[in-house]
């Protein structure tokens, strides 16, 4: 296991984050007690230390089990869980991003988990009616108590991130240390603001879902098992969406090519794409985990690379594209766009892999 600096802090995480999501049975597709101990045993012995959870997680077995698996070793991992989710509560505070939400989640969450602080403490969705001061004051205060080490936002927009960022920097406040979103090689939406902001901000990016519900491990493919106790499998019939289809079709010939699994080649391109991301990987069984650590020991070679970029590209939202479109790269930047370097955040081409330097500027 490589390890990496989480976002503008100084503290390591492994390269993967193991998902508890599966830890308990009670969503119906999860893991028993018993094979999720070995998940998370082999997770540790493979020198994983990330590990990331819920309040809401299989009702909170997800955390208690966590808790109980960690034991007297706790401080040896780096902890996450989120708050926000209050499914079907009586009470209408005790769902959302209030402090007082907040507050009472983490006192639940450090319950179950049977420690004193955590490491990471995320929004896990934004509600859009807490005042984004008012989460990154109630954030700092539990910095300042020791409850919590590192904050971090959840399924937000990207202009909410940046600017509960830069509000708590410039109040002298906990900034956030890392974005948790959606990013896969069939779900790329978040390259356009998400990406740069996170390069910008010194953010780490924890993905979810990097397989895509099970897709990109090849399950789903004409001629295999639909899927079994999935999630997919369950909330989609276990099929491959049409628009998909081709992306796993490339994926599975290139894993053949590089004589490994799917899932391990998707977890390596997201890697290779984006070095501060880190997958987060959500095992039912051991044998998947075994599987996906294997990634680690994956390189994809740049021709085949490529072709996972050419068959997985979407065009990026307005306005990237106009940015780095020929025609307007030879305004904006005089003719001289091949010939200036900069370390800074800077568009791309969305058909184009490479950095400012591989610009060519038409005459057109």
């Amino acid at each position: 296991m490589h390890y990496q600096v989480f976002g503008n802090t100084g503290i390591k995480v492994s390269e993967f984050c193991l998902g508890a999501m599966t830890f308990g049975e009670e969503w119906g597709w999860g893991s028993s007690e018993k094979e999720s101990r070995s998940v998370f045993d082999a997770f540790a012995e493979a020198g994983g230390n990330f590990i990331d959870t819920a309040d809401v997680y299989t009702g909170g077995t997800s955390e208690r089990l966590l808790g109980e698996f960690m034991g007297a070793e706790r401080d040896r991992f780096v902890v996450a869980t989120k708050f926000t989710a209050g499914p079907e509560a009586a009470d209408p505070n005790a769902a959302g991003n209030s402090r007082k939400t907040m507050r009472r989640a983490l006192e639940a969450s450090l319950t179950r988990l049977g420690t004193d602080y955590v490491d990471v403490y995320w929004v896990h969705v934004w509600d859009f009616l807490t005042p984004i001061e008012e989460v990154m004051r109630s954030f700092d205060d539990l910095v300042r108590e020791g409850k919590v080490l590192y904050v971090g936002l959840s399924d937000a927009p990207a202009w909410v991130m940046s600017r509960a960022h830069t509000i708590a920097q410039l109040n002298d406040r906990t900034p956030l240390a890392a974005i948790q979103v959606l990013y896969s090689l069939t779900e790329r939406g978040i390259e356009g603001e998400f990406l740069p902001m996170a390069e910008s901000l010194d953010l780490a990016v924890c993905c979810w879902s990097p397989l895509d519900q099970g897709i990109l491990t090849g399950k789903f493919s004409a001629g295999s098992p639909a899927g079994g106790e999935s999630l997919r499998s369950r909330m989609h019939g276990g099929s491959v969406p049409d628009a998909k289809a081709p992306v796993v079709a490339e994926l599975e010939a290139i894993a053949k090519e590089l004589s490994c699994s799917p899932a391990q080649v998707a977890l390596r391109w997201l890697r290779q794409r984006s070095p501060r991301a880190i997958p987060i990987v959500g095992a039912r069984t051991l044998a998947q985990l075994q599987d996906n650590l294997g990634a680690a020991d994956v390189s994809i070679p740049g021709e085949l690379f490529e072709r996972l970029e050419e068959v997985s590209r979407i065009p990026l939202a307005w306005p990237h594209e106009m940015f780095s479109s020929p025609a307007q790269t030879g305004y904006t930047y005089g003719g001289f766009l091949d010939r200036i370097g900069t370390e800074r955040p800077f568009p791309v081409r969305a058909d184009s892999g490479a950095g400012i330097s591989s610009y060519v500027v038409s005459d057109d």
